[in-house]
């Protein structure tokens, strides 16, 4: 029987794909669609990504993305000559990956699975790729180990987890919706509150959220060999009427420590 936590993350992102409000002016699963979709997501949200991320460093590798959503950086590693396959607890998220991969005249494998239970045998990737997933499932240690275990030695592994000290955790979801909303006073606790406001959507999944400081991560990783952690995603617009008054410098210190998304890159 699937866990409650996992009904509701394939019930938010059957209803609601992650990035799909950003193509809506366009008819659902169209190339202008998945145009506008992408055009967002490395141009205006995160234009760190490419680089950050590896799209094209992979040429020729076995390449798992776990969580492959709508496919739209999957379909980067594809163009960058990997060999890949997309993983997702969602059906509707396999269909669509599926198809917007062959839209764009590239190909991969698809499988309908639980990150806690890979469907593959020991060292069957060059490289494990997850953006923003693990922390939705309950067992997120034994999903990395399950990346672990799917590894060939000297594999790749490159996980995005949401961290605990940043910006967005202490001020937006404990400051603002814990304290002066009230949410802490109601008895709720930060993972509740994060379930709310962090992955809002209109069908209201309320999916499991949870966030991990660099060195939590560093621990989680701790059976592979090498573990390298990076942060990025901090905006001005985060800091409301005092985003445009940060200086320059001093918004590029905050920008290597503060930032919403931490990005582990360990080898096996």
């Amino acid at each position: 029987m699937i866990a409650e936590e996992k009904k509701r993350a394939r019930e938010q992102w059957g209803e609601d794909p992650c990035g799909e409000v950003h193509g809506r002016e366009h008819e659902f699963g169209t190339r202008e669609f998945f145009d506008a979709v992408e055009r967002h997501r490395y141009h205006e949200y995160a234009p760190w990504m490419p680089a950050l991320k590896g799209f094209d460093q992979f040429a020729v590798k076995r390449l798992l993305e776990v969580g492959c959503g709508m496919g739209t950086d999957l379909l980067q590693f594809a163009r960058g000559g990997a060999k890949v396959t997309g993983v997702d607890l969602t059906p509707r998220s396999i269909e669509i990956s599926r198809h917007h991969l062959l839209l764009y005249d590239q190909s991969g494998d698809f499988a309908l699975t639980d990150a806690e239970r890979l469907p593959f045998a020991d060292e069957s990737f060059d490289v494990v790729y997850s953006n923003g997933v693990l922390h939705h499932t309950p067992d997120t240690a034994g999903a990395v180990r399950e990346v672990h275990r799917v590894l060939k030695p000297g594999g790749l592994a490159r996980v995005m987890l949401y961290h605990r000290n940043s910006w967005n955790y202490w001020f937006d979801i404990i400051a603002r919706h814990g304290l002066l909303r009230g949410e802490l006073l109601r008895g709720n606790l930060p993972a509740d509150i994060m379930s709310k406001y962090v992955e809002f959507n209109e069908s209201g999944g309320r999916p499991l959220v949870k966030v991990y400081s660099r060195r939590q991560t560093r621990r989680l990783f701790s059976m592979f060999r090498d573990v390298k952690t990076d942060v990025a995603q901090l905006t001005r617009e985060e800091f409301h009427f005092l985003g445009p008054l940060i200086p320059d410098n001093l918004f590029r210190r905050l920008a290597r420590t503060i930032c919403w998304n931490v990005i582990i890159s360990a080898r096996k």
